[in-house]
């Protein structure tokens, strides 16, 4: 595994502990986005990309972050104790998406996204710079999307999927809307055959 790039978004002074993001590509074939580099009391180090971790309401078994102290749905008093606690008592609020396995592998990281962070910090310093970390989707190769993809396997009869920016739906429509909503259904359109 090698790392083919490292792209950094610097964050502006903010006297906050996070001091950038950054992506990393391995071997020119996949991307892990939303690292951060977080100054720590041992200097920086890199924190992977994470999710909140969750967990259901006792009442409507809505989800609820851990740190909720009310539940979103149904406004139930949540227990702010239930988060599992590590040998530190600290709660673990987060759960990494992605991560190396072993410490070398931390390391190799961590050391090639410190090093383009240092060199982007003295980038910036720069008359005319501009952080090429959004310009992923400049570089997209069409060739490769799904629809380029399906071509190449003669299978050009298929479309790709639209986009939903407009609503619709019959959960979006009254009740008295029904029998229309089949119709339109059994005409051809999206669904049809269904009912």
């Amino acid at each position: 595994m090698v790392i083919t790039e490292v792209r950094i978004k610097l964050v502006e002074e903010n006297n906050e502990r996070l001091q950038a993001f950054c992506s990393v590509t391995f071997d020119n074939a996949f991307v892990v986005r939303d690292l951060k580099i977080i100054e720590g009391t041992k200097g920086s180090f890199v924190a992977m990309p994470s999710r909140k971790l969750t967990d259901r309401c006792g009442s409507c078994g809505c989800k609820n972050h851990l740190r909720a102290r009310y539940c979103n749905q149904c406004g139930h008093k949540l227990d702010e104790n239930r988060a599992i606690r590590d040998a530190d008592g600290r709660a673990k609020l987060h759960a990494d998406i992605a991560h190396p396995i072993n410490s070398a592998s931390r390391e190799m990281i961590q050391s090639a996204i410190i090093r383009a962070y240092q060199e982007e910090k003295e980038r910036s310093k720069q008359p005319g710079y501009i952080c090429t970390y959004d310009d992923y989707d400049s570089d997209f190769d069409e060739s490769t999307s799904y629809s380029g993809i399906v071509s190449e396997m003669g299978r050009s009869n298929l479309r790709t999927h639209g986009s939903h920016a407009a609503p619709r739906g019959t959960h979006l429509r009254g009740s008295g809307d029904e029998k229309s909503s089949r119709a339109e259904n059994s005409a051809g359109g999206f669904g049809a055959g269904i009912m």
